[in-house]
């Protein structure tokens, strides 16, 4: 008989039983072939002390079946996520009202009205604390494989949870909703009513600093410190507790509901709503010009040349303010210049060596190796791929001139066809797409790199720049080869209306149908097929061997949950759920987008305007698939929208180019210049496109990337943190000259009497008192 939690006591301080079992944090789910002796392995280092290398964390079984794996549910103790937090630098908002370390033994600084050890910590830092613990399991000098699975080896330092889940031993791992916050989320996200700020512009100056500026940064800095590009809000019902935690914060507008996404969510999903409300309403502008113009019906603009002018300097505009923005949270969230995670990152590879920075054993890799698999491997086989991408959407514009050829020659029946070539290379993108996804994964793996970071910087590089390709190059081989400009507006129109729209249904609405519609039937129809004895034999749960262990038949030794614990049901219920990976495919849509919208302004103004109409239901989806159609997403400290931020950039850089250059092929604007020859047409906006490069070279050089305030934020708890240390070393360096009198003056210890001296403090020095009154100075 397995042993239950109602049978045996349980070392919490929630007390016994299975429903005074803290909440369930994260769950696993092992293969069912997996090796019992590995099973039990990986549950004595979650459950051991740390100094055997393990986790210090709860562990509890679901009531186990014969032939199906083992589903385990990790939780933790209220001290021991705190100690974790503490352990793994979390930084919080103090009483002073400065973001600092979380310390437990200064946790009083930590507790702010209404809040409790419940409520400290919130459910997204709860659960980075228990993936911190878990992803800290390595591998010893001696382990060197897994037990039971000797084909699986292990490297000394190596993550062992990585190790179970790439190697399949672990089929599903994934943090558990809480039901009852997620809810609480989500009733406001959806009823929500759009609104946005407006546009703040106030002059904070004193009299006597007006006259006086020491450099045009300083200018920037005196008189744009209260100017804030609008933000998109979601406005929640105001709930007291959050709001009464962050009022003091130095935020200056920090809007609460990024504050609760970020609370339940973590910091990568609350940064990109924060970056798709701002980006929205930066958009408002543009949308707004484009709308007049198509109302007014206006073309004395030659071709839109101002309107593209306007935006090629509004685009360095927006970025320059969203890296200000960007340090507004990071400063408010405690990941402002967080050091780039010094811990190498759970699957990275190498020679047990000590850290010089923390002193710990650590694995090392060299540096030398990964840049050459880089340079040397990982570079020619993108550029294989790239050339290859641009090869396809050649033959398929080949391919569309034939058929028009044919067209023309037989008549209507070549018509029929004509639409093959483009819905071919629509499957056949779709089909690199996600090939090469998986393949640029496993070149960023195999390069090996050290943190997280990196890791994360040189996977989305890889696919940013496919991406780009595929998805632009059609449209630059119809404006600079074709030179069809209708046809150009035409796509770039059905690139934001359709696409996206058909991004929408599939990524939010389409999953969620397909599953509620298939849950309401599957139970019945599989239990008629089970019934029916020419198909029962289907359903039969057969395990295969994994890896060359033989099958258990024995249940694991582990305490097992209620079966009526209404977690087990929760489990099931998310484990069917698609997992959320990250949000690369959602900045990835934005990016796409700002392509669009900027890169090909000069030919479709109202891009801008489909846009705005697209983002605010982009915010709906997204927070709806977030809530009910993926798993719940792991925690992923951030400071910035990373990479995707360069690659905004180069969008805009790009973008001055791509408009330039459909200016001067606009057979309107040659009017303009009738005596100009094409050389000196076309230097002509060659000047204007380093003009405006140069113009938004300047925007970026003085617009500081983090505001004053921030600034100072930082400054003062730098010197906050030398004051400190300078009063400890104060205290031990008194301490020290203390018992050094007393043992040069045959004194006695503090804390026992003495008739002879007694000292005395005065002055930061020491004197004592002789027998006869008299005081003595040192």
């Amino acid at each position: 008989m397995q042993p239950s939690d109602s049978e045996d006591e349980i070392d919490s301080p929630d007390g016994p039983g299975a429903s005074h079992i803290p909440a369930t944090i994260y769950v696993i789910k092992f293969h069912p072939a997996v090796a019992r002796e590995a099973i039990e392995w990986l549950i004595e280092k979650i459950e051991a002390k740390h100094k055997y290398g393990g986790a210090e964390l709860l562990v509890r079984c679901e009531p186990q079946k014969q032939g199906q794996g083992v589903t385990v549910h990790v939780s933790a103790t209220k001290i021991k996520l705190l100690e974790v937090a503490e352990s793994a630098d979390l930084q919080k908002k103090s009483s002073s009202g400065l973001i600092q370390e979380f310390s437990v033994r200064d946790l009083d600084q930590f507790l702010y009205p209404g809040l409790t050890l419940d409520t400290v910590l919130t459910p997204a830092e709860r659960e980075f604390c228990v993936r911190h613990e878990l992803d800290a399991i390595r591998a010893k000098q001696e382990e060197g494989h897994v037990p039971g699975h000797p084909n699986v080896t292990l490297y000394p330092g190596q993550s062992i949870v990585s190790v179970y889940v790439a190697e399949e031993l672990i089929t599903d791992m994934f943090p558990l909703h809480d039901r009852q916050a997620l809810e609480s989320l989500a009733s406001r996200w959806y009823k929500a009513i759009f609104q946005s700020a407006p546009f703040e512009f106030q002059f904070n100056l004193a009299v006597e600093d007006m006259p006086f500026f020491q450099s045009a940064s300083d200018f920037v800095e005196r008189v744009l410190p209260a100017f804030k590009l609008p933000t998109l809000a979601i406005p929640f019902p105001k709930r007291k507790d959050v709001c009464d935690q962050y009022a003091e914060a130095p935020g200056r507008g920090e809007s609460y509901y990024t504050e609760e996404i970020r609370s339940y969510f973590g910091e990568s999903v609350a940064m990109y709503f924060s970056f798709l409300g701002y980006y929205t309403m930066a958009l408002g502008l543009p949308a707004a010009l484009g709308l007049l113009q198509l109302v007014l019906s206006v073309d004395t603009l030659t071709e839109y040349a101002l309107f593209a002018a306007f935006n090629l300097l509004w685009v360095t505009v927006v970025l320059e303010f969203w890296k200000r923005r960007c340090a507004e949270l990071a400063y408010s969230w405690g990941t402002l210049e967080r050091p780039c995670q010094v811990e190498a990152r759970a699957n990275f590879i190498g020679s047990m060596e000590q850290n010089p920075v923390t002193g710990r054993f650590e694995p090392v890799y060299p540096m030398w190796k990964t840049r050459c698999k880089m340079y040397f491997v990982t570079c020619p086989l993108v550029g294989l791929c790239l050339l290859g991408s641009l090869w396809m959407m050649v033959m398929a514009f080949w391919a569309e001139e034939q058929l028009l050829d044919w067209k023309k020659r037989y008549g209507s029946i070549a018509g029929i066809f004509m639409h093959v070539p483009s819905a071919f290379y629509a499957a056949l993108v779709w089909l690199m797409n996600y090939y090469y996804k998986k393949l640029a994964t496993r070149m960023t793996d195999w390069e090996n790199h050290r943190t997280q970071y990196e890791y994360d910087w040189h996977r989305v590089s890889k696919l940013v720049v496919f991406e780009f390709v595929n998805n632009f190059s059609s449209l630059f081989y119809i404006a600079f080869y074709i030179q069809d400009m209708d046809m150009l507006c035409s796509q770039v129109a059905t690139m934001l209306i359709v696409t996206q729209m058909i991004n929408h249904f599939q990524e939010a609405l389409l999953p969620y149908v397909v599953k509620k519609t298939y849950n309401q039937f599957a139970d019945s129809v599989v239990t008629n097929l089970k019934k029916h004895p020419l198909t029962a034999k289907l359903f039969e749960d057969v395990a295969k061997p994994l890896h060359g262990a033989p099958l258990e038949e024995q249940p694991v030794s582990i305490l097992v949950l209620d079966p009526k614990d209404p977690r087990i049901i929760q489990a099931k219920e998310e484990a069917d759920l698609d997992p959320y990976e990250d949000a690369y495919d959602d900045y990835l849509e934005m990016f796409l987008q700002f392509g669009y919208v900027f890169m090909f302004s000069s030919v479709y103004p109202m891009a801008a305007f489909w846009a705005v109409l697209n983002n605010i239901l982009e915010l709906k989806t997204d927070a709806f698939k977030l809530c009910r159609v993926y798993q719940r997403p792991r925690v992923k400290k951030v400071g910035s929208i990373g990479v995707w931020q360069g690659a905004f950039e180069l969008i805009g850089a790009v973008a001055v180019m791509t408009n330039c250059a459909l200016l001067c092929l606009s057979p309107r604007l040659r009017p303009l210049a009738p005596a100009a020859s094409p050389v000196e047409w076309v230097l002509l906006f060659v000047l204007l496109e380093h003009l405006i490069l140069l113009g938004k070279m300047a925007l970026m050089w003085l617009v500081p990337d983090q505001p004053l305030w921030v600034r100072q934020a930082l400054e003062k708890i730098s010197y906050q943190s030398k004051l400190a240390l300078k009063n400890e070393r104060g205290k031990k360096t008194r301490r020290h000259l203390s018992r050094r009198f007393r043992s040069v003056h045959g004194m006695p210890r503090s804390g026992s009497r003495s008739r002879g001296t007694t000292p005395v403090a005065q002055n930061g020095g020491l004197r004592h008192r002789t027998p006869s009154g008299n005081y003595r100075e040192y």
